[in-house]
C-alpha cells in the first residue's frame, strides 16, 4: 500500500500565559499562523489546535461520506461539514471530550433517512474519524438541503 507523508510544524516561545507560537504548513497553506493562550482558552481571534483538529475532521469526512455515497449509485451535487470539537478544562486535566458534525448536503434521489444512514456508514471510513473515535465521542447531525 502506497503511504503519503503530511508534515507540518510548531514554534513556540515563552510559557503557557504569556508564550506565542507559530504555526506552519509543509504545503504552506499555513505559513507562520500565529496562536497563543488568548486563542485557545479565551475568545481572542486566531487560531489554535482544537479548531484546526476540526477543519481536518470536517474535510476528511466529506471526502469520505463523498466516495461512500458514489460507492452506493449516488452522485452528490455538494456536501457542507462543520465541525465542533469541545475542549473540557477540569480536574483530571485538559481534554479533547467530543467531537460534533454538522453535514449538509444536496444529493439527487437521496432522502434524509438514507443520508443519515449513509452518513454514518463514512464515518466508519473516515480516517480522521478512526483517529480521533478511541477516545472520543463523534456526533452526526446530517440533513439534506
Amino acid at each position: 500500500m502506497a503511504e503519503k507523508i503530511r508534515r507540518a510544524g510548531a514554534q513556540w516561545q515563552g510559557d503557557l500565559r504569556r508564550g506565542t507560537g507559530t504555526i506552519q504548513t509543509e504545503s504552506g497553506a499555513l505559513s507562520h499562523q500565529p496562536y497563543r493562550y488568548a486563542t485557545r482558552f479565551e475568545d481572542e481571534p486566531g487560531t489554535n489546535p482544537e479548531e484546526l483538529i476540526a477543519a481536518a475532521h470536517a474535510a476528511c469526512f466529506n471526502m469520505a461520506f463523498a466516495n461512500t455515497l458514489a460507492k452506493k449509485g449516488y452522485d452528490p451535487q455538494q456536501l457542507e461539514t462543520w465541525a465542533a470539537c469541545t475542549l473540557s478544562l477540569g480536574e483530571g486535566g485538559t481534554r479533547i471530550t467530543h467531537m460534533r458534525l454538522e453535514v449538509r448536503g444536496r444529493v439527487p434521489g437521496l432522502d434524509n433517512q438514507t443520508f443519515r444512514q449513509v452518513a454514518h456508514e463514512a464515518d466508519e471510513n473516515c480516517p480522521v474519524s478512526n483517529l480521533l473515535r478511541p477516545g472520543l465521542q463523534i456526533e452526526i447531525n446530517a440533513q439534506l438541503d
